[in-house]
């Protein structure tokens, strides 16, 4: 249940967890005033539902609750690639120093005791908040390439065989296109190494301008060439894309004077597809998606290779 609208994205999210509505207006009330957005969950298993839908910055979870409680709630969060890394505080009326061992054992970041001082919750609210800021900065950062801005390899690995457990789960389609700038080499020796760099940099932009999907990851895999990675996308959907990845490059019209490719800077892209399965594995698509993109270099480059899917 939202109590405010999220009108301002940099709004961090913060999740409560009670199963007593008494308890939840009085947060609300006070918390309210300050530059949050807050969420309201009556079990801990709609904490656990919602905290996987918004993924807030914050969850102040209540201990005693009926059905799962409240340490099983945390346990359960950080079990989840999706949630794990969601800073957790405990707001009980339990004491014991057995208790405040258990919760940070379990991964909570803080464990308040009620009754608790209103203005002392809401300084380690936003401490706790702050932290999570710096963390998401630092984490960008680690996954972020620096000439492109976009993702960077190893974080492209990780989601590559995160979306591949989640898609042999579910029994969904995942596709993967490979892409890179024909004769790069060649622009490089022509036009210099920092106006190479500009080329990337704006193939990039291009690239990202076609993705419009939160789990469609775009990411520079190694010098001119970059991945594409889409998750629940079957192979013509897969085509369609590449498709467009291939004509917002071309649009830009960057000249390429050294290249037998129109005059102007082109790429090849080769799409694989599969509906992940044992024995195969992650790197199994990548080597099915690299031939691709041979094929479409072996077959006079600007243009797109569509494999067939991947069996086992």
């Amino acid at each position: 249940m939202n109590i405010q609208p999220n009108a301002n994205q940099q709004t961090p999210t913060v999740l409560i967890v009670d199963d007593v509505p008494a308890n939840l207006d009085v947060l609300v009330e006070h918390l309210q005033r300050e530059a949050v957005h807050l969420v309201v969950a009556l079990s801990g298993e709609e904490g656990l539902r919602l905290a996987k839908e918004i993924g807030p910055d914050l969850i102040l979870l209540d201990v005693m609750m009926p059905g799962i409680d409240g340490f099983e709630t945390c346990r359960r969060l950080k079990a989840d690639q999706d949630t794990n890394d969601i800073p957790v505080v405990f707001l009980t009326a339990r004491e014991d120093e057995l208790d405040t061992e258990k919760g940070l054992r379990l991964g909570a970041v803080d464990y308040i005791s009620k009754p608790f001082s209103m203005p002392i919750l809401k300084a380690r609210l936003r401490n706790h908040l702050a932290l999570k800021r710096k963390s998401n900065l630092l984490l960008q950062l680690a996954c972020t390439d620096e000439l492109t801005r976009v993702g960077n390899r190893r974080h492209f690995n990780k989601m590559l065989h995160s979306e591949w457990g989640r898609a042999m789960r579910n029994q969904t389609p995942l596709s993967l296109v490979m892409l890179d700038v024909d004769y790069f080499k060649r622009f490089n020796d022509h036009y210099g190494h920092p106006e190479g760099d500009r080329c990337l940099a704006q193939i990039a932009g291009a690239l990202d301008s076609v993705l419009h999907r939160p789990s469609d990851m775009l990411a520079r895999y190694g010098g001119e060439e970059f991945v594409v990675l889409l998750p629940e996308t079957e192979r013509d959907g897969a085509a369609a894309i590449a498709e467009q990845l291939h004509a917002s490059v071309f649009n830009l019209a960057l000249p390429h004077q050294s290249a037998g490719t129109d005059g102007r800077v082109t790429i090849s892209l080769g799409v694989a597809t599969a509906v992940p399965a044992a024995p195969n594995t992650p790197e199994d698509l990548l080597a099915w998606a690299d031939n691709a993109l041979y094929q479409a270099k072996a077959q006079g480059r600007n243009q797109v290779f569509v494999a067939a899917e991947m069996d086992q």
